[in-house]
């Protein structure tokens, strides 16, 4: 990789047996907004062999920065080279293999924020998008029996559901009528 290339967003991959103990420390003073995933410690190669445990590990700087900087920080970190992202928002899913489901599904929650990282910075939704999204949202509401609204909001803000909370707390009517009818139907039967 040519030593120029300038990019604001970089990604790493962090190993639990060389990764300084401090390495979350190191990123939060470094003040980058970064996003770490769930431990993957059960991804498995090609050819059926385990890989080794890792973080996947996602760097944002104010501008455009470059590869010898980013190389700084991985050094440190005692990683492999940083690879530049073109997509936040493709790469933020694979932390939890969001889109490959032949792949271990990590738990969304357990993807770590550091100095203010916050995926709905990084992304503009389709329409498309933000219904899938309200379907979604549907079916949490349903699987967990939620009547009240604040139970909703409270369960994607607990749960680190950034652009979920975003389309519910802009849909407030909607959902919060939805669940009234919801209480009236489980009343009348």
């Amino acid at each position: 990789m040519s030593k120029i290339t300038k990019k604001r967003n970089w990604a790493c991959v962090v190993y639990p047996d060389s990764a300084p103990s401090d390495w979350h420390d190191i990123l939060k003073q470094k003040g980058l907004k970064c996003a770490i995933s769930p431990l993957h410690d059960s991804d498995v190669n090609a050819d059926e062999s385990e890989k080794k445990p890792h973080w996947h590990v996602i760097m944002c700087w104010d501008g455009p920065t470059t590869y010898s900087v980013a190389c700084e920080i991985t050094s440190q970190l005692k990683a492999p080279n940083p690879m530049p992202l073109e997509s936040i928002k493709g790469y933020y899913r694979y932390l939890t293999h969001m889109d490959n489901p032949e792949k271990k599904q990590y738990n969304q929650s357990d993807i770590i924020h550091l100095n203010g990282f916050d995926i709905s910075d990084y992304i503009e939704i389709t329409r498309s998008e933000i219904l899938a999204i309200k379907r979604e949202l549907i079916k949490i509401i349903l699987e967990n029996n939620f009547l009240e609204y604040s139970c909703l909001i409270n369960y994607l803000y607990n749960n680190n559901m950034s652009i979920e909370f975003d389309i519910a707390s802009s849909n407030t009517i909607f959902f919060n009528n939805y669940m009234q009818s919801l209480r009236h139907h489980y009343t009348k039967y």
